[in-house]
């Protein structure tokens, strides 16, 4: 077995989990969704049959998986204890006889695997189990990331760096988004990261581009190219937004770039335990719009970083959020992904890991408008 982490990693996950089902008396807990599967087990894979582990308050994880996906599951978790299912079986039945005759079962209901029609079918297969909703306990359990979480992240946020920078001296004259794509994402490949997705590398205006698609149109003198760098290592996560203008900006884009830095500077060095997160979102929320950069602010400035599965439906961890009403406070081993945009057309972001000692970035490239085809230089 080849798990992404020492079995003593997973044993603490599992203690603190167990925790909560003492607290709520739970005989057993299902977990499905990729994530959580990945953070307990060290394997995660698509949906394309219904897939769980069963974990109790002693003893191993049970992990429910189809036959054909028997050998990856024992390539990569730490422990073997499996029920292999061919096609033609119905996986949720197999789930249900792995439960047994647990009285109290907790599950996710935010699970985007447990749709309503499986749940009712679970339910039906357990008529004296009572289902137990852990929907705001669970992802909960990933915010504060071990040393050996942060070892991968790290290692991630250094493939970003390196890749803008690469992306950025490409994107010369005539050239295109398609090829700054391609070559951040043959650094992803070369430098070790899981894979070559980079994340949106778009050109337009205004702050709501950002999600915009690859073209073949070459740059042209005044084009701000945006580049959000996405890479993964163990399929944990950093990002990183850039700007680059092609040609010499104009004063506006300048300004704002400039603005905008120095906003999200101060919202950076906020981030501090104990400090509130409707705090630090309204330095750059407010600032924003008192500063004309925007003329309002309806996206959120930051959101949880960490493990994501390459095929899952949602790119973006939304457990914790940075918006005018959040009421939750920063803790040391928090990640984050701290994000800003002026209606100029310029947008940063960075990696940033809340410490004792206040926060740290763990992306490292000089934060500045870029010019289109120019040497970023390697940070310091």
């Amino acid at each position: 077995m080849t798990s992404p982490f020492p079995r003593e990693e997973y044993e603490e996950r599992l203690g603190r989990l167990r925790a909560v089902m003492a607290g709520h008396r739970l005989d057993a807990v299902i977990v499905d969704t990729c994530e959580m599967l990945d953070y307990f087990t060290g394997f995660a894979i698509s949906e394309n049959r219904y897939r769980a582990a069963v974990i109790r308050p002693e003893g191993n994880p049970v992990m429910v998986v189809r036959r054909l996906d028997e050998q990856p599951f024992l390539n990569a978790a730490w422990f073997e204890d499996r029920r292999a299912f061919a096609d033609v079986e119905d996986p949720v039945a197999v789930v249900a006889a792995v439960v047994g005759d647990a009285g109290r079962v907790g599950l996710d209901m935010h699970s985007y695997c447990m749709t309503v029609k499986r749940f009712g079918h679970l339910r039906a297969l357990l008529p004296g189990t009572e289902l137990v909703d852990l929907s705001d306990l669970l992802m909960p359990m990933r915010l504060r990331k071990s040393d050996a979480e942060l070892e991968v992240m790290r290692a991630a946020a250094a493939i970003a760096d390196e890749a803008m920078r690469r992306a950025i001296a490409a994107a010369v004259p005539g050239a295109s988004s398609r090829r700054a794509a391609s070559v951040a994402s043959g650094a992803f490949v070369e430098l070790g990261a899981d894979f070559g997705r980079t994340g949106p590398i778009t050109v337009g205006r205004g702050w709501n581009f950002m999600h915009g698609k690859l073209s073949g149109e070459p740059l042209v003198e005044g084009d701000v190219l945006h580049m959000e760098l996405v890479p993964k290592v163990r399929g944990y996560c950093a990002r990183l937004m850039r700007p680059a203008v092609m040609g010499e900006p104009s004063p506006e884009l300048a300004d704002a770039a400039a603005a905008l830095v120095e906003l999200q500077d101060r919202q950076i060095a906020a981030m501090v335990p104990g400090a509130e997160a409707c705090v630090v979102d309204a330095i750059m929320r407010e600032g924003a719009v008192r500063a004309g950069l925007r003329r309002d602010y309806v996206n959120n400035t930051g959101y949880t970083l960490g493990y994501y599965f390459e095929q899952a439906p949602r790119t973006s961890d939304f457990t914790r959020l940075f918006t005018a009403d959040a009421d939750w406070r920063l803790e040391a081993g928090m990640t984050f992904h701290m994000y800003a945009s002026a209606e100029a057309g310029v947008a940063f972001s960075e990696t940033v890991l809340v410490t004792d000692r206040g926060p740290e970035r763990l992306t490292r490239t000089e934060r500045r408008l870029f010019r289109c085809g120019e040497d970023a230089g390697r940070p310091s």
